[in-house]
Formats: C-alpha cells, structure tokens, sequence
C-alpha cells in the first residue's frame, strides 16, 4: 500500500503509481484502488491525488546538452531557467561568471534579468532536483540581437540531420547563424521578419514530414521557392 514510485520520477504507461487512499488525477487510470500512469510522463503526488505530466514531445535534461533558455526568475545567488521542459533550470551566479563577486552587496539582475535568452551547457541532472546550468564555456552566455524559435524536442535529431547535413544545409542558404538547443529550441541571428518566416516554415515542413524520405530535398525546394520571394 502507499506510494510505489517517488513524486517527480520519470514513469512510462502501465506503471504503478500508488495503492491504497490516493485519487487518480490526469493522465491515470485505476484497477481497484491501485492508479496507473496512462502515459510516459512525469509523476506528480500532491496531496494525495497522481497526477501525470506528459513528457512525449518535451525535453529532458542531459548532462552535457546545450539548451537555449530564457531566464524567468532569480534569488539573491541564482536565476531560474525556462528551458522548454518540466524541469526548471537553475543558474548558479558561481557557474556564469568567472569573476568573484560579494553577493550580499550585487544584485544579480545587473548580469542577467527576466527576459534574457541564454545558451547554457547542463552540468548536473538526476531527476530529483532541477537541472543545473552553465554558462562559463566556449560560445556560451547571452544571446542578442537575434529571434527565439520552439519547437518539439523530439524532432531536434531530425533538423539536425545525418551528420548535421540537415541545419548546415540551411545555415548555408539563408546565410544567417542559426544555434540550435538540444532542447528544441533555435536562435536565429537575423531581426528580418521574412527570414524569420522562413525558419518557421522549415521546422513545421520537418516536424509534419520527419518520418519522411527525401526531406533534406524537400527542405532545400522550400528554401529556394520562399528566398526568390525575399530577394524580390
């Protein structure tokens, strides 16, 4: 009886959730008084009633991803990262700037505030606790001057490609930087609308067709027809 998996674990359908005095919540199902998880997802135990957050088409943390993030909120010595998962993210204010720096007497926002797009490397994840990031590598740290695309994350290995034939292929083309977060996310270095458009058009072209042959041609044909309409 009681709780067979701990609250915030990854689950898969069919799992026993909980037995006993516990109410079945969204995404579950009960045989007697046992609940089942109906989908994978993440488990969530509040007050005695199983909830399940569904995980098909977010992103889960990895040690060593890269991820575009958008910073949401900070504490005296952190921010909190939304990087288009369950999990919010923390950034310690020792893993983004090689400085030291008095805490007590900074405030933090001065570095980075509500609203700022960051790369950031995740450094530590064990599903128990929020992902940790940071932004001390090479190429890592703020974005600007650019636009912030989210997509599924489960089609990033498709817009990737074969080797990255597929994003270098398009970098090519639009001639623009293009940083691509494991976390289906994409940071496009270009204001112009119709470029921007554009990259729209690819990834809902990739996300509908990826269990397609023949896309990267697909992708290239779209990019061809849509920039003989910007050149003009």
């Amino acid at each position: 009886m009681g709780e067979k998996v701990r609250s915030r674990s990854i689950v898969f359908p069919g799992d026993l959730i909980a037995e006993g005095s516990f109410r079945a919540g969204a995404y579950t199902y009960t045989e007697g008084n046992k609940i089942f998880s109906s989908v994978f997802g993440l488990c969530e135990i509040k007050n005695r009633v199983v909830n399940i957050i569904p995980l098909q088409g977010f992103y889960i943390p990895r040690v060593g991803d890269n991820v575009i993030g958008v910073i949401i909120d900070n504490s005296p010595t952190s921010w909190q990262v939304d990087i288009n998962s369950p999990y919010i993210a923390v950034l310690q204010f020792s893993d983004a700037l090689s400085k030291p720096v008095d805490v007590a007497r900074e405030d933090i926002r001065r570095y980075l505030k509500s609203g700022d797009v960051i790369l950031a490397e995740v450094i530590a994840f064990d599903k128990l606790r929020s992902p940790l990031l940071s932004i001390k590598g090479k190429d890592l740290g703020r974005l600007e001057n650019g636009t912030l695309i989210t997509f599924s994350p489960v089609k990033v290995p498709r817009l990737i490609g074969r080797r990255g034939s597929m994003i270098n292929m398009i970098k090519k083309e639009l001639s623009c930087k293009i940083i691509m977060g494991r976390n289906g996310r994409i940071w496009i270095s270009s204001t112009d609308p119709q470029i921007v458009n554009l990259v729209r058009k690819i990834i809902s072209l990739v996300e509908e067709e990826s269990h397609l042959p023949g896309l990267t041609d697909k992708v290239k044909s779209l990019i061809v027809k849509e920039r003989g309409n910007i050149d003009r």
